[in-house]
């Protein structure tokens, strides 16, 4: 396990995040939240995925008035992922106009550049305290402080100091060094400002944000090394098709790998027909393609070659991959991680093609199997544990495949074991 950033704990509502937990799993939903129906399916969707806090949007008074609703019936269906409050440019408005909507939430989130002058931040946070609500407080590239901008780049481009003969000037930092700056010097800023209104330290989150993935990096590094509240990654506006997966998963993976972060939200442009909770799939891919969570089986798959003389593995690698994904709720009850030994999430599954590197992969699985490539024996070998286990042919080789796969977990991870 990666060694981990010390941070305080936060506890919202259900969830302790910082101090050393878990990284947890938040999203948002894109629904209308004056539309409770639909928000409460998508709230559902992503909480069943995985999520373990969502954020919804709270921008009117019809959305406001709509949350204890929300809440209430979420709670109907036994869903009880905390509800945070996403707030821009009137929420100390909402808040104090509905009491019912601020108790409600388990958490807020204010953007202070968004607020437009320091006394609605501050009636803000007096309500935050009011109500005993943690908040997030983020600073967006693209909201900053002009103010506190102009200012550091008027600073830099002059010779702060007296001027001796012998002394040289010093190199001014470049636009984007001062704007990472700046960042990092609001978000701080923002933090003291909210401690000075009555917000308690152990109930402030934060994050900076941008498009840009080096941005991104660079401030919440420098960030990281000036505060100990614990911190939010999330890569804004990540964009579409894959360049959200990828573009989030480089800016997060650098951060995660030096042990900053302890809350993560990979974003993405939704595709018709797609489902919201994709990128709560993504971010339990990355935690525990990095080893810091574990939620399913992890499944290696051949990627194809010239070699490949069918597309059987292919199908069997989706089939599996979904089947898994879809009997884990009912499997993390049947097969649960007890002291020292761990559930089935933990169960390593290989599906690949052909002797170059099928041998290697299937027999360092817990369960691997692979297709025979040209030219090959027809016979399809599964080893279990390392050692070859039985050879299975075409005809209905998913269905032999996912009993075998059942039959481990039972040997292996049943609590009668």
């Amino acid at each position: 396990m990666l060694p981990r950033k010390p941070t305080f704990e936060v506890t919202i509502w259900n969830v302790k995040l910082g101090g050393g937990n878990p990284i947890v799993i938040q999203s948002m939903t894109n629904t209308p939240t004056a539309d409770v129906a639909a928000t409460v399916a998508q709230i559902k969707e992503l909480a069943d995925a995985g999520s373990e806090l969502v954020r919804i949007t709270v921008d009117t008074e019809d959305s406001a008035k709509a949350i204890p609703e929300i809440v209430k019936q979420l709670h109907t269906l036994w869903c009880d992922v905390p509800i945070i409050g996403d707030f821009h440019f009137n929420g100390h408005i909402l808040l104090e106009k509905y009491p019912d909507m601020a108790e409600t939430l388990a958490k807020y989130r204010i953007n202070p550049g968004n607020t437009w002058q320091d006394n609605n931040f501050k009636k803000f946070i007096a309500l935050a305290v009011k109500y005993h609500k943690p908040v997030r407080i983020w600073i967006n590239g693209w909201s900053l402080d002009k103010k506190l901008l102009d200012k550091n780049m008027e600073k830099n481009a002059k010779w702060n100091g007296v001027q001796l003969s012998r002394t040289k000037k010093p190199e001014p930092k470049t636009p984007r060094e001062v704007f990472i700056d700046s960042l990092v010097q609001s978000c701080l800023l923002s933090i003291k400002k909210a401690q000075k209104y009555g917000l308690a330290k152990n109930m402030i989150v934060i994050s900076i944000k941008s498009s840009d993935v080096q941005d991104v990096i660079s401030a919440t590094e420098k960030l990281s090394k000036k505060t100990d509240c614990p911190l939010h990654l999330w890569l804004t506006e990540a964009g579409g098709s894959t360049k959200w997966l990828v573009a989030s998963a480089a800016a997060l993976w650098i951060l995660l790998q030096q042990g900053i972060g302890d809350t993560i939200r990979i974003s993405l442009t939704p595709e018709p027909g797609k489902p919201r909770s994709l990128e709560v799939q993504a971010c339990k891919y990355l935690l525990q393609s990095m080893g810091f969570r574990c939620f399913q089986p992890l499944i290696t798959s051949c990627p194809g070659c010239g070699r490949t003389s069918s597309i059987a593995f292919q199908m069997l690698a989706k089939q599996v991959s979904d089947e898994v994904q879809k009997r884990m709720p009912e499997r993390k009850k049947k097969y649960p991680a007890t002291a020292g030994k761990p559930g089935c999430e933990k169960t390593k599954i290989a599906i690949m093609w052909c002797i170059v590197n099928g041998i290697g992969e299937a027999s360092h699985a817990d369960i691997g199997i692979f297709f025979p490539g040209n030219m090959e024996n027809p016979g399809v070998p599964v080893y279990l544990d390392g050692k070859a286990y039985k050879v299975l042919h075409w005809d209905q080789i998913f269905e032999e495949f996912m009993e075998i796969i059942e039959q481990y977990f039972e040997s292996k991870h049943s609590v009668l074991c």
